[in-house]
C-alpha cells in the first residue's frame, strides 16, 4: 500500500488533446494511459505535512481517558501523498493518507469513526478546511487493520509562488468519536 501511495506522489492529468495548455507535447504513452507533459511533471504540487500531535489518535472507553488499560483502539496515519491536476488558473488536489488501527485492551469488533481533518493554507489564509468522519470496519482483535483515506477534488487558484501547504491529521476538537 505504501508503495502505491508513493508511486501516486505528485501526478497530473492531461486533457487527452495531444498538447497541453502550455503548448508542450506530452510524453509518449506506451500503455494506452493518458499522456503527461514535461511541464506538468515539473509543475508545483503542494507538500502534505502531518502537524505534531495529529498523526496518532487513541480512543478510550468512557471514563478511561489517558488510562492505557482502557484503550479501545489506537490509530495512526503512517503515510500521506497527493495528486495534482491543472486547469487554467486552478489547481485541484486529491489528498490520501494511509494508516493502521491497533486494537487496545478494551477493543470490540465493529465500525470505528476517526476524525480526520484536511487543511489547505496559503500563508496565514485558510483556503480549505474539512473535518471528515472516516469509518473503518475493524474485526480482528489480535492484529492491526490498515486503512486508506481520500479527500478528492480540493480546488484553489493556482498560486504565483509556491506558498500552498496541505495538512492532514486527526482532529479531536469539538468532534466526539465515542
Amino acid at each position: 500500500m505504501a508503495l502505491a501511495l508513493a508511486a501516486a506522489g505528485c501526478t497530473t492529468k492531461g486533457d487527452g488533446s495531444g498538447t497541453t495548455a502550455g503548448g508542450t507535447t506530452p510524453l509518449p504513452s506506451t500503455s494506452g494511459e493518458q499522456r503527461i507533459s514535461e511541464s506538468e511533471l515539473r509543475a508545483y504540487c503542494p507538500n502534505i505535512t502531518l502537524r505534531e500531535g495529529t498523526a496518532f489518535f487513541n480512543t478510550y472507553e468512557k471514563g478511561g481517558e489517558k488510562d492505557n488499560a482502557r484503550i479501545i483502539y489506537q490509530a495512526a496515519i503512517t503515510d500521506v501523498t497527493r495528486a495534482c491536476q491543472y486547469a487554467p488558473g486552478t489547481t485541484t488536489v486529491d489528498v490520501a493518507a494511509a494508516g493502521k488501527i491497533v486494537p487496545g485492551p478494551k477493543f470490540k469488533a465493529g465500525t470505528i469513526t476517526m476524525p480526520i481533518r484536511v487543511v489547505v493554507t496559503q500563508g496565514d489564509s485558510v483556503l480549505y478546511s474539512k473535518l471528515h468522519k472516516h469509518q473503518v470496519s475493524v474485526t480482528n482483535p489480535s492484529s492491526a487493520t490498515q486503512f486508506v483515506f481520500n479527500d478528492r477534488g480540493i480546488s484553489f487558484p493556482t498560486p504565483a509562488e509556491k506558498s500552498i501547504q496541505i495538512f492532514v491529521g486527526y482532529d479531536e476538537g469539538p468532534y466526539n468519536t465515542k
